[in-house]
């Protein structure tokens, strides 16, 4: 039976998040009995941009550091890493631990930052559609691995925690590939299942103290949560997790893959051995419920149907051109390459972002990576009163 452990935490005081930790991994037997002394561990967590800790788009520093200092006290060395969208190069990762705020978190804990920046080929004998994987060198630097992930909404795949985390150890570059290749949301979910699955995390942790709802992963709104969360098994985590925000099974890709594939079952099949994860139930909590798009642009149907149906019954991301500055990172992310940097005829002549909707593969990206909150996903109205 998995074991989850939750503890209420209500701020980021390094003593108080270092104790919430120190309780959970007692309550789920020590690092013993999945850590060995001497061992090197990788600390994977969500460095998705750069962003400061108080926005909640990145796994908090203090929650690394704090982990990372009782890993160390155990007898582990620790490394700090994770490949984000877009280039994997030391010059864009180095931007992103300073702002983060993990340079200060590995310093103060003892452990150290990822610097290997390569990649290599890995078999996934495991894995339903990803039977090999292209995968960060940084991997065979260490032992094991621990998801440390973040609390989170998500536009394309409702929610993302500790098994989506770890798609992070995929170069970002890379990313755009598995997302043009998987855009059906089932698909790539399963992809999801089978990265975790090669990962095999030794242990998983969740960040809620302040989450993120609405439109996450990085464009949403901090929640408060007010939870630490630890467990053996990332696939039991992230079910509790999602009970929490009120997300059923059905609605989260990965959870249903995960359950099409007997990783999970019942809530009541994990054996909380702290709260309940109905102690911290957030009934209001802000997320945007998304189906798998309509595949218009492989279908039979006339062209003027097609934009019909896509205008009226897909969701879609729109740039607000009032915010957007022109930085170009939405066109390096977009696996589909369908955005433009142009002069905007409406912005005084100034370069914003424009996308070419038609071709559109709905993974959001875009959205995901744009460091102004220049871009939303809309649902139109007919869609949301069928609820597709």
């Amino acid at each position: 039976m998995a074991k989850c452990a939750l503890l209420p935490c209500d701020n980021y005081d390094y003593e108080q998040v270092r104790t919430a930790l120190q309780k959970a991994v007692t309550a789920l037997g020590g690092f013993g009995p999945y850590i060995a002394p001497g061992e090197r561990v990788l600390l994977k967590a969500n460095l998705l941009m750069r962003k400061k800790p108080e926005d909640a788009t990145t796994t908090h520093p203090v929650f690394v550091q704090a982990l990372a200092s009782l890993l160390i006290e155990h007898g582990a060395s620790v490394v700090i890493g994770d490949s984000p969208g877009g280039p994997f190069t030391p010059v864009l990762m180095h931007a992103i631990y300073r702002s983060t705020g993990m340079v200060a978190a590995a310093a103060a804990s003892g452990a150290t930052l990822n610097t290997n920046f390569k990649s290599c080929e890995r078999e996934n004998p495991r894995g339903v559609l990803a039977k090999r994987l292209t995968v960060t060198d940084m991997v065979n630097d260490v032992d094991k691995i621990i998801t440390v992930a973040k609390l989170k909404t998500h536009a394309m795949m409702t929610y993302t925690g500790a098994v989506k985390n770890l798609f992070g150890l995929v170069p970002g570059i890379v990313k755009a590939e598995y997302h043009l290749n998987m855009s059906d949301y089932d698909y790539f979910a399963d992809m999801l299942v089978d990265v975790c699955q090669w990962a095999a995390p030794a242990m998983s942790f969740i960040d809620g103290i302040v989450g993120m709802e609405g439109h996450g992963p990085s464009s949403g709104t901090p929640a408060r949560i007010n939870v630490v969360m630890a467990g053996d098994s990332p696939y039991h985590l992230d079910q509790a997790a999602c009970h929490i925000i009120g997300l059923p099974t059905e609605e989260v890709p990965t959870l249903r893959r995960q359950k099409a594939r007997g990783l999970i079952g019942a809530l009541d099949d994990i054996d909380f051995v702290c709260e309940h994860p109905n102690a911290f139930l957030m009934p209001d909590y802000e997320i945007v419920r998304g189906k798998t798009p309509l595949n218009l642009r492989e279908s039979n149907l006339p062209e003027s149907l097609k934009r019909l149906m896509g205008r009226h019954l897909q969701s879609r991301p729109v740039i607000d051109h009032a915010v957007c500055n022109g930085c170009g990172i939405c066109r390096e992310a977009c696996p589909a390459h369908i955005i433009d940097i142009k002069h905007c005829t409406q912005c005084d002549g100034r370069r914003r972002a424009f996308l070419k909707l038609s071709d559109c593969i709905r993974c959001y990206c875009c959205q995901e990576l744009c460091p102004q909150k220049a871009i939303k996903v809309f649902k139109p109205r007919l869609a949301r009163w069928l609820s597709l």
